[in-house]
């Protein structure tokens, strides 16, 4: 079982004229085992930004000056964060269920991750986004990738989206009590 996302605050924003630099964007806990450095460390004409807080924070604000931190955001200001950007990008190995996954994509951004469990079972689709041992290629390979926002959107909904999650719950229910 998964948790739901709620598709009404996490979705698309107006379509907007392609940048000189993309906008690639992390949001989650700022920790060590979430891998953040090999995202920080892409060597790519791009604005990044880390949305969270956590442990390493200060270490990588002072590495990496280039880059954007905004700390915690939640709720309309963690939904506009993501349509502000052109890409997610999620740098965990170990990771098995990444729920900004499911916000990144409700708000239509392409995925780009390692192939590992936990991403692989949500990026299924080469419109989702891009799976790769190459963090830096699956980055270039979600930004050319097929389908658009909305779509990205729908199948977010189709599978996250609260009431959905709530039928498969009950559905698991149901065969449990015969």
């Amino acid at each position: 079982m998964t948790r739901g996302v709620e598709t009404d605050r996490f979705h698309p924003g107006p379509a907007r004229p392609p940048r000189d630099r993309p906008v690639l964007l992390y949001v989650g806990r700022v920790a060590p085992e979430k891998n953040i450095e090999a995202f920080l460390r892409l060597p790519l004409a791009a604005k990044k930004v880390v949305v969270g807080d956590g442990p390493a924070l200060a270490r990588l604000r002072r590495a990496h000056p280039e880059v954007t931190f905004h700390g915690t955001l939640t709720g309309t200001a963690l939904a506009q964060a993501y349509r502000a950007a052109d890409a997610f990008v999620f740098p965990s190995c170990t990771d098995t269920f990444g729920m900004v996954l499911v916000e990144a994509m409700a708000c239509g951004l392409p995925i780009a991750a390692h192939d590992v469990p936990g991403p692989r079972d949500i990026v299924t689709l080469p419109e989702l986004g891009a799976l790769d041992a190459d963090l830096g290629r699956a980055v270039a390979r979600a930004l050319a990738a097929p389908g658009d926002a909305a779509a990205r959107h729908a199948h977010a909904r189709a599978g996250y989206c609260w009431d959905r999650v709530a039928d498969t719950f009950h559905a698991h229910c149901a065969e449990l009590m015969g």
